[in-house]
């Protein structure tokens, strides 16, 4: 890709800084962090330091007040080496703070924003139920208004900072009958962060200025498959006391929120699922020059050199896709159909070349001894979560169809 074609100096700049980080910080770390299934206060500690959890937002909100493709070029650039950290950043980012960046009162986001943007703390949304997946009309999540508060009750499941979170923006049903066209709202929660003498150690993970609110706690933690170093858990709410003040925009208009919201993080997990794309690529290409077989390095073979040339067309094609899409949503363009594009290329392409990747290296690819093991584990979820590729094929066909009968 010509860099110039959608990158300024700044966005080299960053990228420098970022690939730097990834290559020093995390790659170190990543497989034992995957190995144990733990969330790394240390390096979250340190991005928050180097900005790298509010590159969005503008600087009175305590961001980085940087752009889209900026933001874009992190998750890339850190996924390229670690999904899970490059989901810390998506997830914190786009689903933790944009819905009360966008949605919010003023009031709203100087309460909330500054400690999101620096980093003190980490953010959440949860809107996937045990029945409210694909069809997040499905919420069983009851929000009853009650003077000047709500009574919350529910759970959410496979919520991203579920433990290790402490401002969260989720989904309730405030009237059934109106369903998901004014039947849902949005609002603000605090929790305590679970996992708070490991955060302390780091002196992150904890606002003293928010009080939790009783009735809201996390779940069991999920063992996942991939993204291990990313913590997946439920939200519980049991009769949770929410201030009328902390309603996220109007009543009944969370459902159209949030699905704005998700065209911006659909952005996001396709440059995560390119990030790890192309951290296979670059593994595969490496150890094809140097792995011999027959008297010459493998990637002298056509079936090698082949699968490399597959590789490197489709990474190609999935950056062109990543940044148009950014650049349309930061001049404030509709990218419901660019990001669905964009998330089911790039994540079926993190799949295919991470499959990939592991031929090219073999038996060792299926070891632990080499990082495509686990980068195939965490591109397979890049496939469901932020809507699954059927759900993706949906939206494009939607807005395809819309285009023509319009």
């Amino acid at each position: 890709m010509d860099d110039s074609q959608y990158f300024n100096e700044q966005h080299l700049q960053v990228r420098d800084m970022v690939r730097a980080f990834a290559r020093d910080e995390v790659a170190p770390v990543a497989a034992h962090f995957d190995a144990i299934s733990e969330f790394p206060w240390a390096n979250i500690a340190k991005m928050a330091e180097l900005g790298l959890l509010g590159v969005p937002w503008s600087e009175e909100l305590g961001g980085a007040g940087l752009d889209l493709t900026s933001y874009m070029i992190v998750i890339h650039e850190l996924a390229k080496v670690d999904a899970s950290h490059g989901l810390t950043v998506s997830a914190h980012t786009t689903l933790g703070t944009s819905p009360i960046v966008y949605f919010g009162t003023p009031e709203q986001q100087q309460r909330y924003v500054p400690l999101l943007a620096s980093g003190r703390v980490m953010g959440g949304f949860g809107l996937t139920e045990e029945s409210a997946g694909s069809d997040a009309g499905g919420t069983q999540t009851t929000a009853v208004r009650n003077g000047d508060h709500y009574l919350l009750n529910g759970t959410k499941r496979f919520i991203t900072h579920g433990g290790v979170g402490e401002i969260f923006v989720v989904t309730a049903v405030t009237d059934r009958d109106k369903g998901t066209r004014g039947g849902i709202s949005a609002f603000i929660l605090t929790k305590q962060n679970d996992d708070l003498a490991r955060a302390a150690e780091h002196n992150i993970g904890h606002a003293d200025e928010l009080t939790p609110m009783p009735g809201f706690t996390s779940g069991r933690k999920e063992d996942k498959l991939g993204w291990r170093a990313s913590d997946t858990r439920e939200l519980i709410f049991q009769d949770v006391r929410v201030p009328v003040e902390n309603r996220l925009g109007v009543e009944g208009e969370g459902f159209a929120n949030f699905m704005r919201t998700l065209d911006a993080g659909r952005i996001g997990i396709a440059a995560l699922s390119l990030g790890i794309a192309e951290g296979a690529f670059e593994e595969a290409l490496k150890y094809s020059t140097v792995r011999r077989q027959f008297g010459q390095a493998i990637s002298s073979f056509q079936g090698i050199s082949f699968q490399l040339a597959d590789m490197a067309t489709e990474i190609e094609a999935g950056k062109h896709l990543v940044y148009h899409a950014a650049a349309m949503l930061q001049r404030g363009q509709n990218v419901t159909k660019a990001a669905a594009m964009a998330k089911l290329f790039c994540s079926e392409v993190a799949m295919r070349a991470t499959i990939k990747a592991i031929q090219v290296h073999g038996g060792y690819g299926y070891t632990k001894e080499y990082p495509v093991e686990r980068m195939m584990r965490d591109a397979k979820i890049c496939e469901i979560g932020e809507g699954t590729s059927e759900i993706q094929r949906l939206v494009i066909a939607r807005e395809l169809l819309r285009d023509v009968t319009a």
